[in-house]
């Protein structure tokens, strides 16, 4: 390799790690929504999502409930252990400022009883394998600890250091075994590989058999940053970057969607931009004509879970019950980027009946993650 060659690749790589340092600055907070209609896809597929009502109806406030609001877990919460903040400001990053205290603050305003933890991006991941993996083991065991200090107060995603697949498979085995946590955290890129590539299929196919809840919450994509002038990534790329794994797993060579079939997804932010786009979805297995699905692409993301940190607008809730039915809705804040109450707020404001507004509180969180009712 020459110099100049050796001096390209060194630039890029400095420029793809100074993309993942990039903490969450995640876009305004949900104004109070109003009510939409649902409707569902059109036949045969090819609209992309067809919202329903008149703007009338759009414009039509929603009456308040009488009833008390449920309790209500968070799925989308963020910690920030001392040896990750080390880590990350080591290599000259920056994580949000977070106290436990600060936690249990926003949790009270939002009626949140309980949260599940996890990692602020870039998570643990830095090119050190042998760092990173004792990293990701600290890491899971502040939050283990965190949780055992607060009986009840808190459930646990744990962090894997992937790309590095080898150490994945042996977190995995200590988190879940050992730790006893929820779930997996995971990002929704690593470098330039999405959760469906084949390098991650051994960690997949571990968790396909544990039946294991993977969280997965998107960062700055080391694809498109700043494309929009005056526009930050997490406006416009957070969202998009969660679809665009969402169709690596699917369509994907490794076709990781089907080969590990019983991971139990948790997707950020109601979906990112899936909703909006699931008609070109659509029209991607009409072209492939995919044996894999022979009901079509909608079966296949029905069933993932979604929560809705930042997904609680009155057109994102609409989109999102288009696709999934409340069974698959999780409450989310975002913590310490966005307050639970906004997230409440927008819950609180939007339709729901009664029953509806408990699945997504605390019912559904508790199906998928039973430990929480300890």
């Amino acid at each position: 390799m020459s110099a100049t060659s050796g001096a390209t690749t060194a630039a890029r790589q400095k420029s793809a790690q100074h993309r993942l340092f990039r903490a969450c600055a995640c876009c305004r907070p949900a104004a109070l929504p109003r009510q939409p209609a649902r409707r569902k896809f059109l036949a045969g597929g090819l609209a992309a999502l067809g919202l329903g009502g008149s703007a009338a109806a759009l414009a039509k406030p929603a009456r308040a409930q009488t009833a008390a609001p449920a309790a209500r877990i968070d799925v989308h919460h963020h910690y920030v252990p001392k040896v990750q903040a080390d880590a990350v400001v080591k290599r000259g990053g920056r994580v949000p400022a977070w106290t436990v205290q600060a936690s249990f603050a926003d949790m009270a305003q939002a009626g949140v009883t309980k949260a599940v933890l996890s990692l602020v991006p870039p998570g643990v991941w830095f090119g050190d394998v042998a760092a990173d993996r004792a990293l990701a083991r600290a890491c899971n065991e502040a939050g283990a600890q965190l949780r055992g200090d607060n009986p009840g107060r808190f459930g646990l995603f744990a962090a894997i250091p992937l790309p590095d697949a080898d150490g994945s498979l042996r977190e995995i085995e200590y988190a879940l075994d050992v730790l006893k946590a929820d779930g997996i955290g995971l990002f929704t890129s690593y470098g330039d590989k999405y959760l469906g590539d084949a390098a991650f299929v051994p960690v997949f196919e571990e968790l396909s058999r544990r039946h294991a809840v993977v969280y997965t919450h998107p960062l700055n994509p080391a694809c498109c940053s700043h494309l929009a002038d005056g526009v930050g990534p997490s406006s416009i790329e957070f969202a998009t970057d969660t679809t665009r794994t969402i169709a690596d797993l699917i369509f994907g060579k490794a076709g990781t969607a089907f080969r590990c079939p019983d991971v139990r997804f948790i997707w950020s932010h109601s979906g990112g931009t899936l909703p909006f786009l699931i008609g070109r979805f659509i029209r991607e297995q009409l072209v492939r004509k995919d044996p894999r699905m022979p009901d079509g692409v909608e079966p296949v993301v029905r069933k993932y879970f979604y929560e809705i940190a930042q997904g609680n607008e009155p057109g994102q809730f609409a989109a999102l019950l288009a696709l999934v039915p409340v069974s698959q809705i999780m409450f989310g804040s975002d913590f310490p980027f966005r307050d639970a109450k906004a997230a409440a707020d927008g819950l609180d404001a939007y339709r729901f009946n009664v029953a509806e507004r408990a699945a997504i509180n605390s019912e559904n969180a508790l199906r998928l993650l039973p430990r929480l009712a300890g």
